[in-house]
């Protein structure tokens, strides 16, 4: 009886939407509720012919979390994605919904009925293969929703807007002191780091004042839109000279193994952007949000600033703007791997930690300098894409796990701030990649994430071997070509690889009065791909014209603790050329035919996973890629640079033939309504299946 009262008074507020969408999502409701999922409440919606519900249900006496139902209107499926989604999430219910009532899981369905997809909302979004059933729903911990997050998505849809009409602003109508898209994005990066040293530094006794002109300034008098709108270049010129002072700030000096320190920017990075107008619309975007409400609509502070934005959602604003303007021509697109696969691959990892009781331990654990002992390193991190997801499935699953060092909120929020700083490692050759990821980082709440400039990070001391519990990275692949004419240019590149692949030999040994060549011997911290072996298995000096991603793999599996783990895209040919077998033989070792056991390498392959043939279109390359998802095999403990015999298990193997969306345009479009198979895959593996 109570609830049917309940269903009475969800009635009196829904509201009327086209017929044909709100059959549909009867439909779904309807379905869902056969699910167990029978309670519901039908939303207001103010699009035409867009129709949605909350839907939830009881088991063991205890609500669930919310299931948003979605139909969206035609030729509105490019909307299907888990930002936009999580926005209608926040958007669509009423003022007065409780923080832990909004949805977090949706089911979306097209208005004719034809397109389906599902999404886990709590942060970071994102697409997976089915709802979770009555029984298992209540298993999914969420993270307490913040009370002005509702606010902060409404932030996310100005910034993603305002930093996109930016970009056309800067290159098309008031062009200023820039070369291409990539030094707009550059530039506005600079101005986002100063805002947030201007926030974060406010109650810091004289910690804003700088030097102009023989003058002393204060950086809150002059990096307004208001100071710059009166004052014009005069405010320009001052701005520049606070980047010039603020920009080597040893709150934002790194340290990397090596000991070298690394500030945010180069000490050559300056302010290139001149025109007053430039500066005052980027200052308007970031500075005047507003008044700062909860999620029932009530002002909480009369002036919001982008430190009260919650720090996932401005991190994802300033990514996703990264990924749409980024000028992926010249090569410099490889730094930009699709979003779909930098998260499957992180789910995959932080899937498997949580599974071993190993592992989860020494996720929280301390070194013995008392610092958080867990470490993820990207290579090749280019923008930051993998640390930056990484960090969001850190937040998510030290909420999960249970113990002593996570258990109270309090014991979580300082572990994790700790782990911001110490954990995470970051290497590129690129500065200005480096600087970028650094930005991203920082708007996430790691300023002080150990990301920094390396010239190789195949043979950099900066990456301590033996040190990372977790890889994921997409580093370069493929030999460069030379013309006629470029004999100089091509025996130049032959030295140098020489000088690196004779790094990637120390665990051969010379063979002396046998032919010469060498012997291999695996050990845990040790390197073998500067060599190959022939058909007798006599180790020899390897070619020049190797494949980088080769020898990434090798030092990859260098950097990693013993049980580490690494999922790392490669191209096919590594995978599947006989020419490379020695590669994955190296990797899983040599197959005992009598006994079907692998002895002599260095890993245990969990999972192979098949991308599509356009998967890095954007980046310029047709190149067919895959992820390969190993874990180090352990050390033994009567000589620790020795690999214990572990038993190769049963590879994980799929097939991605889409992402979730085609590239039309050099743009992805995710309205032809294909799906994500990753997500797919990444359930499929979790299950067992």
């Amino acid at each position: 009886m109570a609830a049917k009262k309940k269903q009475q008074q969800n009635v009196a507020h829904a509201t009327t939407v086209a017929s044909e969408e709100s059959n549909l999502l009867r439909s779904m409701v309807h379905l869902l509720s056969s699910a167990g999922f029978d309670q519901s409440l039908e939303l207001k919606t103010s699009e035409p012919d867009m129709a949605a519900a909350v839907v939830w249900g009881r088991h063991e006496g205890v609500e669930t979390p919310r299931i948003l139902a979605l139909v969206l209107p035609a030729g509105a499926w490019g909307r299907a994605n888990a930002d936009e989604v999580q926005v209608l999430s926040y958007s669509l219910p009423p003022p007065e919904t409780q923080a832990d009532q909004y949805p977090q899981f949706a089911v979306v369905k097209d208005a004719e009925g034809k397109l389906e997809a599902f999404f886990d909302l709590a942060y970071p979004p994102h697409q997976i293969d089915k709802l979770p059933g009555l029984a298992e729903i209540n298993d999914y911990k969420r993270i307490k929703a913040d009370p002005t997050y509702r606010w902060s998505m409404r932030m996310y849809d100005r910034l993603m807007k305002g930093f996109n009409a930016l970009h056309e602003r800067i290159y098309q109508t008031h062009k200023d002191r820039v070369n291409g898209k990539n030094d707009i994005i550059e530039e506005v990066a600079k101005l986002l780091f100063l805002e947030s040293f201007r926030l974060h530094h406010a109650h810091e006794l004289g910690a804003l004042t700088f030097a102009h002109d023989g003058k002393q300034l204060d950086l809150k008098d002059v990096f307004t839109a208001a100071h710059v709108k009166a004052n014009g270049a005069k405010a320009v010129a001052e701005i520049q000279s606070a980047f010039e002072h603020f920009k080597l700030h040893p709150d934002y000096v790194v340290t990397d193994d090596a000991g070298e320190k690394h500030a945010i920017f180069d000490k050559n990075a300056h302010l290139r952007l001149a025109q007053p107008g430039n500066y005052e619309a980027v200052l308007s975007l970031i500075q005047d949000l507003g008044p700062v409400t909860d999620n029932q609509g009530n002002t909480v502070k009369k002036q919001g600033t982008l430190a009260d934005i919650a720090a996932d959602v401005l991190g994802r604003a300033f990514d996703v703007f990264l990924r749409a303007n980024f000028e992926s021509k010249g090569g410099l697109g490889i730094y930009l791997t699709p979003a779909p696969v930098k998260q499957a691959m992180l789910a995959l990892a932080f899937h498997d930690i949580k599974e071993s009781t190993e592992d989860a331990a020494r996720l929280v654990a301390r070194d013995g300098k008392g610092r958080p002992a867990f470490r993820f390193c990207d290579p090749a991190c280019g923008s930051g894409g993998f640390l930056s997801v990484a960090l969001s499935h850190l937040r998510r699953t030290l909420d999960e796990l249970g113990g002593k060092a996570t258990a109270t909120d309090e014991a979580k929020k300082k572990l994790f701030a700790e782990m911001c700083e110490h954990s995470f490692v970051g290497a590129d050759s690129s500065p200005q990649m480096v600087m970028l990821a650094r930005v991203n980082m920082a708007l996430l709440g790691a300023p002080k994430a150990r990301i920094f400039y390396t010239q190789n990070s195949l043979i950099s001391p900066q990456l301590e071997p033996g040190t990372f519990d977790l890889i994921c990275t997409n580093p370069p692949f493929g030999t460069p070509k030379f013309n006629k004419g470029q004999e100089e240019a091509k025996k130049a590149h032959e030295e140098a690889m020489e000088k690196i692949l004779a790094t990637f030999r120390s665990d051969l040994t010379e063979r002396t009065g046998r032919g010469g060549g060498f012997d291999y011997s695996p050990t845990v911290t040790g390197l073998a791909m500067g060599g190959k072996p022939n058909s007798k298995n006599v180790w020899k000096e390897g070619s020049t014209n190797i494949d980088p991603a080769v020898l990434f793999i090798d030092r990859c599996l260098q950097l990693l603790k013993p049980g580490g783990r690494l999922l790392i895209v490669l191209p096919d040919g590594v995978l599947c050329n006989s020419g490379d077998s020695y590669v994955r033989e190296y990797i899983m070792g040599t197959k005992d035919d009598a006994t079907g056991e692998f002895h002599g390498g260095k890993a245990i392959v969990k999972g192979v996973i098949s991308l599509p043939a356009d998967a890095f279109k954007l980046s310029g390359t047709g190149a067919k890629t895959s992820v390969l998802y190993v874990q180090k095999r352990h050390a033994r403990r009567d000589d620790p640079e020795k690999f214990q015999d572990e038993p190769q298990t049963d590879v994980f193997m799929a097939v991605a033939e889409t992402l979730g969306y085609v590239v039309k345009n050099n743009v992805e479009d995710y309205s032809a309504g294909v799906p994500n198979d990753l997500a797919a895959i990444v359930g499929a593996y979790v299950r067992g299946e």
